[in-house]
């Protein structure tokens, strides 16, 4: 099975007074296999990092203290 070398990850918030807001990161593979055995994917920043199955399923990685990163939708990104 082909593992996709990018993913473009959004993430939903509930806004104060106003509905759900939505962010999109693109992420790309590293050389880095996370705790599940799955390739860990990275922004450009290196602040955002997730480890995502073939089926999809995103766990995100703290990269620093005091973080409690959200699970968000992945959906992979075809090459150009």
């Amino acid at each position: 099975m082909h593992t996709p070398d990018r993913y473009r990850l959004t993430f939903t918030h509930e806004g104060s007074g106003v509905g759900a807001t939505t962010d999109k990161v693109v992420v790309e593979r590293t050389d880095t296999v996370g705790p599940g055995g799955n390739p860990v994917y990275c922004d450009p920043t290196g602040i955002l990092r997730a480890e995502i199955s073939p089926a999809g399923e995103v766990r995100m990685l703290a990269s620093g203290g005091y973080q409690s990163p959200v699970p968000p939708s992945a959906e992979p990104l075809r090459q150009s």
